[in-house]
C-alpha cells in the first residue's frame, strides 16, 4: 500500500503542473504516451508522485535523471547495468522490473541481468559491462571502491565517464530510496522482482 497519496492530474497545484509537464513532455516522453506516466487512478507512477509532493526538489531530482538518461557520456547498456546494479543492491521493486525491461530493450542480454538479479559473475566478454558492475557493486555494498575496480572502470569510462558512473549511482539510490520508503507499487498485475 503506498505511503502516499496519489496526487491526481486535474487536481495538481501550479508547481505540481509545471512539474508534471516537465516530466511528460521532456526527453521521457519520447516514444511513449501520456497513460505510461499515469496508473489506473490518474496519478503518476514510479517515483513521480512522490516528485510531485515537493516539486522544487522533485524538479531538481527530475532534471538529474533526464540529464543521466538522456544526455550521459555512458552508452544505455552501461547505463542500465549500472541502474540495475543499485536497484538490485536496494532490492528496489519497480527500480527492477521497470529497468530489467529497458536493460533488455536496450541489448543487454537477458542471462546478464538475470546474473545481476542472482548476484553472480557476468556471463560474457563485455569488459566495460564487468568493470561497471563491479564498480557499483563494490560502491554499493562496502561504500568504498577498491583501487583495483576503479582502474579497471577508469580504463573504460575516463575522467569523465567515471565520475558520471558515480553520479548515476547516487541518482538512483535516491530514487530507490523514494520507490522502497514510499512503497510505491508496480502496475496492476506485475510480480514483484523480490520478496519482501
Amino acid at each position: 500500500m503506498p505511503r502516499l497519496p496519489g496526487l491526481l492530474v486535474n487536481n495538481l497545484n501550479n508547481d505540481q503542473r509545471a512539474l508534471f509537464e516537465t516530466i511528460t513532455g521532456g526527453k521521457r516522453s519520447t516514444g511513449r504516451s501520456l497513460d505510461a506516466f499515469l496508473d489506473s487512478d490518474g496519478a503518476m507512477r514510479g517515483p513521480f508522485n512522490a516528485m510531485l509532493h515537493h516539486p522544487a526538489a522533485g524538479a531538481v531530482v527530475q532534471r538529474l535523471g533526464e540529464l543521466l538518461r538522456f544526455e550521459g557520456t555512458l552508452n544505455d547498456a552501461q547505463r542500465e547495468v549500472a541502474i540495475l546494479t543499485v536497484g538490485r543492491h536496494w532490492r528496489a521493486q519497480y527500480e527492477w522490473w521497470a529497468h530489467a525491461r529497458i536493460a533488455e530493450g536496450v541489448g543487454v542480454a537477458p542471462d546478464l541481468i538475470q546474473a545481476i538479479y542472482d548476484q553472480a559473475p557476468l556471463p560474457g566478454d563485455a569488459s566495460d559491462l564487468t568493470a561497471i558492475h563491479t564498480f557499483v557493486r563494490e560502491l554499493m555494498e562496502i561504500q568504498q571502491v577498491s583501487d583495483a575496480a576503479y582502474a579497471v572502470a577508469h580504463a573504460e569510462l575516463g575522467d569523465e565517464g567515471i565520475v558520471e558512473l558515480v553520479i548515476l549511482a547516487g541518482y538512483y539510490g535516491v530514487i530507490s530510496g523514494i520507490l522502497n520508503t514510499f512503497e510505491v507499487p508496480l502496475p496492476a498485475g506485475e510480480t514483484p522482482p523480490f520478496d519482501k
